[in-house]
């Protein structure tokens, strides 16, 4: 089975934040997509276990994948179908995304794309290959319930302590604490946070041996101070909202995995063109220079570019655009020679033999095969149904069969002694006979 624990370092080299997601950025998608898993999956009446398990696949997901690649949202649609299948309390999709629909504005329901219950049935064997079909899943809860069981003392204080670790577990899917340890050192941590909080210490729980020192050292060993006060910092940073995380803007509506910008145009080259420039510190003054068009914001804050979106497919089809070569800037104060443009050559038409499949021709695809030749088949005569087939000819030049051995024949005609088996025949034969006389 794979290892699903991570160390802190392998948590800050996520796919996400090689691909220029800040730490803090990620943290704060993966916060919002557990949150919106466990508000979804209320409003559909599912329970906690099942709630769960479709965070921790949410987490799971995002540790081989990216934020920028797949948007959270129908990750997170995705997570909550698989897990109902898992735990036996399964969701139908429409539903799943009609709730979704009426938590999220228009801004995040965007990266649904035309097609939603596609993308997210698309997306679900994605997810499948993802966690390598490693389907089941622990959650702090049932160790968590298990604990208390044992404890001794007051029991309206320990049944609130017991609820408030509960609730700190419901927390602790929003922060990447079951990416890092088990479900049962998770349980403990959480136990011991709650305990401090709400001023009940256990002091004795059943099965208590000598040598143990703390309730924890019957269930789980090898759990350190540290350990346990890691876990619980991690939660409590849960509920330290600082004010460069209140004054954060949304972030921009994300794009369906199933499509993708258009080509960089000139718009782009023009661009890394300014940059070369600006690092040289001279401009040609044969080469006019354009004011860049700012990009259209969305009302949020962030960058949107809706209208720039292809489908996949259309981006296979398209021609290529006209391509500008900048030459490095010069060492000895020369002015810089004018850039050269050179346009690609077309790509070739689609071939002349394929009549009426030529509007659906596409250029990874080759054209259809020519049918098979018919053959047609001989006629049936018009009494083929009456007539009777002539009889087989050869059984009458077939062998006489052999001839019996002499003990089983019924004697030699004229009264001779019969075989050995047949007058032992004739002799009951006749004895029943006079019998029924």
């Amino acid at each position: 089975m794979p290892c699903w624990y991570y160390d802190k370092k392998e948590l800050r080299e996520t796919p996400s934040i090689l691909d220029g997601v800040t730490y803090e950025t990620e943290r704060r998608y993966r916060k919002e997509g557990a949150r919106f898993i466990m508000e979804c999956g209320t409003k559909m009446g599912l329970g906690h276990n099942t709630m769960a398990t479709g965070v921790v696949y949410f987490h799971r997901f995002y540790m081989f994948h990216s934020f920028k690649s797949f948007p959270r949202y129908v990750t997170a649609c995705c997570c909550l179908f698989l897990a109902g299948k898992v735990e036996e309390t399964p969701k139908k999709c429409r539903d799943i995304i009609k709730t979704a629909r009426g938590i999220l504005n228009d801004n995040y329901f965007y990266s649904f794309g035309d097609d939603p219950k596609e993308e997210v049935m698309t997306l679900e064997r994605i997810l499948l290959q993802t966690i390598k079909f490693d389907l089941q899943v622990e959650h702090p809860y049932t160790f968590l319930l298990k604990y208390a069981k044992c404890f001794k003392g007051d029991q309206p204080k320990l049944q609130k302590m017991v609820q408030m670790a509960w609730n700190f577990v419901n927390d602790s899917l929003s922060t990447v604490v079951c990416l890092q340890w088990e479900p049962e050192i998770i349980a403990v941590a959480l136990i011991h946070l709650a305990s401090k909080l709400s001023k009940f210490t256990v002091l004795d729980w059943l099965g208590r041996q000598p040598h143990h020192q703390r309730w924890w050292d019957m269930f789980v060993s090898n759990v350190t101070m540290e350990i346990l006060e890691d876990i619980c910092h991690q939660v409590l940073d849960l509920y330290q909202s600082t004010q460069k995380e209140g004054q954060e803007p949304n972030s921009p509506p994300q794009k369906p995995p199933s499509r993708a910008d258009s080509p960089t145009t000139t718009t782009g080259a023009a661009a890394a063109a300014a940059a070369s420039a600006g690092a040289a510190g001279t401009i040609n003054a044969n080469c006019p220079q354009q004011p860049a068009a700012a990009p259209p914001t969305a009302g949020n804050g962030g960058l949107m570019r809706i209208n720039n979106i292809q489908t996949i497919k259309s981006l296979a089809n398209a021609v290529p655009v006209a391509v500008v070569s900048i030459p490095p800037p010069s060492s000895d104060g020369l002015p810089l020679p004018t850039p050269t443009v050179g346009v690609a050559a077309p790509l070739p038409p689609p071939p002349s033999n394929l009549n009426s499949n030529a509007a659906n021709y596409h250029m990874y695809h080759a054209p259809p095969p020519p049918p098979p030749p018919v053959v047609p088949l001989p006629p049936y005569a018009a009494n083929a149904w009456t007539q009777q087939p002539p009889p087989p000819t050869h059984y009458s030049t077939a062998a006489p069969p052999p001839p019996m051995p002499p003990n089983m024949g019924p004697g030699p005609p004229g009264g001779g002694p019969p075989g050995y088996y047949n007058a032992g025949r004739q002799q009951q034969q006749q004895q029943q006979q006079q019998r029924y006389q």
